[in-house]
């Protein structure tokens, strides 16, 4: 049994569960999963055994439970600085923790009209409301690419907690095929080719569950 477990999602639909798992994948950190099945009966009993606010993700460390993606990623940067989750530099690292903080929050009719769905494409126009959001995420990968991932392929050049708060957008932007600009495919292509990206997105290909209307 490992030293840490993680409680998640489907990985087909759940987001935040993506995030919180990357984040440990980053970390380098063995560690145990559970998958708890959504929208089924006795998901959310099951769930609120091991997260009291009743949603996924939530990581298990012996005493200590840590619910919320973002402060899943705090936890482990905290316990394992050598894996950079955040970036070194104080300046980079504020606008990491802002982005972060504005995907944790923001971007509402995003999620509501192209919910994640790793599995699967659908042609969908992209929806008016929608569109200031995806035009935000796009101008935030450009300038922090700019401005800071010189060194490598993500924002901050290496993977980061910022590109786990991201990486279900990616996945929302292949399902529905929605166009970017060339900088910002490179980023999107970068996380989807990221190895710990594929495996989940394999998982997710193979689960068995549907959800016919679902908010992730």
């Amino acid at each position: 049994m490992a030293e840490f477990t993680i409680y998640i999602g489907n990985k087909n639909y759940s987001s935040w569960s993506l995030r919180g798992w990357l984040m440990l994948k980053q970390a380098g950190v063995a560690f145990d999963e559970v998958v708890i099945p959504l929208y089924e009966p006795g998901s959310r009993a099951e769930i609120l055994r091991h997260s009291a606010s009743g949603k996924v993700p939530a990581l298990v460390h012996g005493p200590v439970t840590v619910w919320e993606s973002l402060s899943i990623g705090e936890y482990l940067a905290e316990l394992f600085p050598k894996a950079k989750l955040w970036p070194a530099d104080r300046a980079a690292r504020a606008v990491a923790r802002s982005i972060s903080l504005e995907m944790h929050a923001g971007f509402q009719e995003l999620r509501r009209h192209f919910p994640m769905n790793m599995r699967s494409v659908f042609d969908r126009a992209i929806i008016p409301e929608a569109q200031s959001d995806i035009d935000r995420i796009i101008a935030l990968w450009l300038d922090c690419r700019k401005r800071y991932g010189k060194g490598g392929d993500f924002l901050f050049g290496h993977f980061t907690i910022a590109d786990a708060m991201y990486a279900p957008v990616v996945s929302r932007f292949r399902t529905y095929k929605l166009s970017l600009p060339a900088e910002a495919e490179a980023y999107a292509a970068a996380i989807a080719a990221w190895p710990a990206y594929q495996e989940w997105l394999a998982a997710a290909r193979k689960e068995p569950m549907i959800i016919e209307k679902w908010e992730f």
